[in-house]
């Protein structure tokens, strides 16, 4: 009975130590009180690389202006934490271990609890900041939840590296982290098992949803040039509290629920949650939440939907939703032409919800129903923040998903 209160009072501690830490986390990075300053940054990004790739200044420039920040250096390897200064939109300040040392994965093996060095899960739970690359072609099948420390950067450039087959990523009460080029698919439930979240402790992981990306109470988070596919929760889902961020450049496909932005109606510090979704692929398999929104901010701009079966954008808890510039290419089933999806709401109460669409392309019967300030004519007269033309899609996610990057040469 002693061991059983010891291990009680424990786990207790590391509760409490983690609502403190979340506590601290997004007392020290606030919401942004304005968040269309931070649309307005992104449109001018945007045109600054599309006049730039006009003018010829970048030979291999596309008008994405994350890619063009670093793919034009034929030395990208020798300059790696450059990419930490591209970011664009709300998760703009994640620098993930910009500051660190570079630390190579050589050893594709896992030990959830002891991991040794060489390995992925070793680099990721240091306390200091990493930027980590690999050493070659790779397939990690993980057998727990990977936990990462914060400033954290997992890097897949150069190399082909799939995280398939077993639980995967987990952002967890964390800040400053940037997921780049990595291939996840696959991923399994975890748990009912002990996890090392850090060099000087490991506890007890109770069954995980198996999502390819989880970020929990995580903040300043960056998901880029990925592919994501067929896991058994979300590909990326964001929950209770997590907030600046911004998923970008990723592929995603064969999937059911692909992302879920909010915990749920009841959990209000969701109000806080701010999210650019940009430059995406929604390509063919997915059925239905790219996203799912609740309580906050949502920028979804310059995306691809090229396939949905039920719908592409929905929400519930009145989420603002901004979508601007994104391509929208409806199913054949008449059914399910609606971009859009007020969920567990009557329309006396979704009607107020600012729901918005500026310069989306329309294809095969697609429709966007707005609502709240974004349905209003006077609202649509007075914004300035005129998207890219939707025409750009192809050009700015046509390298969508991980990148087949080599040493010495344009990635």
């Amino acid at each position: 009975m002693a061991v059983l209160h010891r291990l009680a009072l424990r786990i207790l501690a590391l509760v409490l130590l983690h609502i403190a830490t979340t506590a601290s986390a997004l007392a020290a990075h606030p919401a942004v009180r304005d968040p269309e300053s931070v649309v307005r940054e992104v449109h001018e990004s945007i045109a600054n690389a599309t006049a730039r790739r006009n003018l010829g200044f970048l030979s291999c420039g596309t008008g994405n202006p994350i890619d063009d920040c670093w793919r034009c250096d034929s030395n990208w390897e020798k300059n790696r934490q450059r990419l930490a200064d591209c970011a664009i939109g709300f998760g703009k300040h994640a620098i993930g271990g910009r500051d660190g040392d570079i630390y190579v994965v050589t050893d594709s093996s896992d030990d959830p609890v002891n991991p040794k060095p060489g390995t992925l899960r070793y680099a990721v739970i240091r306390d200091e900041p990493l930027w980590i690359v690999f050493a070659r072609d790779m397939v990690i099948k993980l057998k727990e939840e990977l936990m990462l420390n914060s400033f954290k950067t997992i890097d897949g450039r150069g190399a082909s590296v799939h995280i398939a087959g077993g639980p995967c990523i987990t952002i967890q009460f964390v800040t400053n982290i940037i997921v780049h080029g990595l291939n996840i698919h696959d991923c399994k439930q975890g748990g009912n098992a002990y996890v090392r979240d850090s060099p000087e402790h490991y506890g007890w992981r109770t069954v995980s949803d198996g999502d390819g990306v989880s970020i929990f109470g995580g903040s300043h988070v960056w998901v880029d040039h990925c592919s994501l596919s067929n896991c058994n929760d979300g590909l990326v889902d964001a929950i209770h509290g997590s907030t600046a961020i911004t998923i970008s450049n990723n592929y995603l496909t064969h999937h059911n629920k692909v992302m879920l932005l909010g915990h749920s109606d009841s959990y209000t510090q969701d109000k806080n949650m701010q999210v650019t979704i940009a430059f995406n692929h929604f390509g063919e398999g997915l059925v239905q939440r790219m996203p799912r929104c609740r309580h906050g901010y949502f920028h979804v701009v310059n995306n691809d939907y090229t396939h949905w079966e039920m719908y592409a954008i929905g929400g519930s808890a009145a989420p603002t939703i901004n979508s601007q510039g994104n391509r929208f290419l409806a199913p054949d089933d008449e059914f399910n032409k609606e971009v859009t999806k007020h969920e567990d709401a009557p329309q006396s109460q979704w009607k107020n919800w600012n729901w918005r669409s500026e310069g989306d392309l329309l294809l095969n019967g697609a429709f966007f129903t707005t609502s709240g300030a974004g349905s209003s004519s006077s609202y649509a007269k007075a914004s300035s923040l005129g998207a890219r033309p939707s025409s750009l899609v192809s050009s700015l996610t046509g390298n969508a998903g991980a990148l087949t990057c080599r040493m010495g040469k344009k990635c």
